[in-house]
């Protein structure tokens, strides 16, 4: 199987983390997979993925102290593999894994994730599990030396025959279960705080073993990377072992952390096939955080938001919604459902940006397919600004043309393509020709 042959578009989803982190449950997951099939999946939004810690027993109950505890007790079964808690995921009991909620997830037309750490349990390789297919015990597989800076459950796996049978033995596991996505942390960049060392590449056999793993069990299984920022200097690493990969850090709700986006997206745009989507993480919005213990509604605005939506779309980034999906707003529902939006979406498209300065930028992309330009005029400013925009070199139309505006639908048939609007603070100007 090539891994380009399934991921033909973005992925398009929700993710349980950035508002459960690591508490979700199992009837979390059916409530908001419930919304999705309902309300989203018709748009394209199809992935359910449990983010995480989902093995973890007694996630989140010291959250004032820790985010993850060190060293607290996980689910695993004879062969070191971690399985999930039948506390919060009751239909996991017996041995069935997330098999049951993968199945009810998939009655409602819907695909099925999870998140993983890099590695091996720590605990496994302490107690000299056996692995599963190999002759060799946990202990001799796991590296001590690599360990992630900021979660406390694994030790990095040796690049050995024997590792490889580690993560071939949990892969199958994953695909017999009816997973369809795996998102793996602690591995696009083991040292996000210094993105520019050589170590922050250092577990790269990692990523391939995953990769090989996963095509050895014949399922077309969307294979993410995290954390960012992934290095620009390894691309070509990245979309031959990957299906996404973070570009970013932990992206929230924040205004410098999306206008820094337009760097970041500038530099990876060429980077965008099918099958291959650098990756500018989750849509923060609506209400977030309740399992940090500090809920709280997106701090976008809905120009933010807009501007986020445009930017991600014609960029090419996977969508996936972070929100809790039943409590939804409808201003929000509305620009995740825009159809005109999702339609930049497409690899095909071939995004470029026009320029960018510190106050506004322009990216346009053509459909050549329906022989027709997307151009998004952005205010990255902190103020109301009347921009002037100078198309001509931009629109390879014969004149006269239609110009269409995303958000008031208004048409209107022009021979002149230098564009004149005014665009309120962090929002953006969506045309189409």
């Amino acid at each position: 199987m090539n891994k380009n042959s399934f991921a033909e578009m973005p992925p398009m989803g929700w993710n349980s983390y950035d508002y459960y982190d690591t508490t979700v449950t199992e009837a979390d997951i059916l409530e908001n997979a419930e919304y999705m099939a309902k309300n989203l999946s018709r748009y394209g939004y199809e992935y359910v993925v449990v983010d995480i810690q989902w093995y973890a027993k007694d996630a989140g109950s010291r959250r004032s102290e820790y985010q993850y505890i060190p060293f607290g007790e996980v689910c695993m079964d004879e062969f070191g593999r971690l399985v999930p808690d039948e506390t919060r995921f009751p239909s996991s009991a017996g041995g069935a894994g997330f098999g049951p909620l993968a199945e009810k997830i998939h009655e409602m037309g819907l695909k099925f994730g999870i998140h993983i750490m890099r590695g091996i349990p720590r605990e496994a390789a302490h107690r000299h599990l056996p692995i599963l297919n190999s002759d060799l015990p946990a202990s001799e597989v796991a590296d001590p030396s690599s360990i992630c800076r900021w979660n406390p459950d694994m030790y990095g796996v040796k690049d050995t025959p024997e590792g490889q049978a580690y993560y071939d033995s949990i892969v199958s596991m994953y695909a017999s279960w009816g997973v369809d996505f795996i998102k793996c942390d602690d591995i696009c960049n083991v040292n996000n705080t210094s993105p520019t060392e050589e170590n922050a590449f250092s577990r790269a056999h990692e990523i391939i073993m995953l990769h090989e793993a996963i095509m050895k069990t014949g399922r077309p299984i969307v294979f993410s990377l995290s954390p960012g920022p992934a290095l620009i200097k390894y691309s070509y690493f990245y979309e031959k072992y990957a299906n996404m990969w973070r570009i970013t850090d932990d992206f929230w709700d924040e205004w410098p952390l999306l206008k820094n986006m337009f760097e970041r997206c500038e530099q990876w745009k060429d980077h965008v096939d099918v099958g291959c989507y650098p990756d500018c993480d989750m849509l923060p919005v609506g209400n977030l955080g309740k399992g940090f213990g500090k809920k709280w509604k997106s701090r976008f605005t809905i120009s933010e938001i807009r501007t986020m939506m445009v930017l991600w779309c014609m960029f090419g980034s996977p969508l996936m919604i972070g929100a809790h999906l039943p409590t939804l707003d409808m201003g929000t529902k509305t620009l995740l459902t825009n159809t005109d939006v999702l339609s930049m979406r497409s690899p095909n498209l071939r995004p470029k940006e026009f320029y960018r300065t510190e106050d506004e930028a322009v990216w346009y992309c053509r459909d050549e397919e329906e022989n027709r330009y997307y151009v998004a005029i952005f205010n990255i400013s902190d103020s109301v600004r009347a921009v002037v925009c100078d198309l001509t070199d931009v629109i390879g139309k014969s004149l006269p043309v239609r110009i269409k505006n995303i958000w008031t639908k208004e048409v209107v048939t022009t021979s002149n393509l230098v564009i004149h609007r005014t665009i309120e603070p962090h929002d953006v100007c969506l045309l189409e020709f």
